[in-house]
């Protein structure tokens, strides 16, 4: 029989490893995180846009604004609703211009910055 001693030992041994363990994950999911915003972007982007799977081939130099048709300004707004709902963001009308949209890379840019917590948080 095991005495409380030992029962402590084992708990502690096993947090250490797991958080062992847990550090590689982490660091997996943190440095994936990234490319998962920018796959959501594009799969935001295709479904409001209606591109049919178009944006499977876009690349962060993918001109947008003045470039896709389907980029108009109605288009902008649905994005930017698009964006506030599936990623939980708050955007301000004095955050937009027209850089914004120029490229998937800045897009991209602009919404992984809104995602990031302020410094203050």
């Amino acid at each position: 029989m095991r005495g409380p001693i030992d029962y402590v030992q084992a708990i502690a041994a096993f947090t250490i490893d797991s958080a062992t363990d847990l550090k590689p994950r982490l660091n997996r999911m943190k440095s994936n995180q990234s490319m998962d915003t920018a796959t959501q972007i594009l799969r935001i982007v295709d479904e409001v846009l209606s591109l049919n799977g178009r944006s499977a081939g876009f690349t962060r130099n993918t001109l947008l604004l003045g470039a896709i048709p389907e980029l108009d300004s109605m288009a902008v707004v649905s994005l930017l609703t698009a964006f506030e709902d599936r990623l939980g963001l708050l955007i301000d009308d004095d955050d937009i211009d027209g850089a914004t949209f120029a490229s998937i890379g800045s897009l991209t840019d602009f919404v992984t910055a809104r995602l990031m917590p302020s410094p203050a948080q």
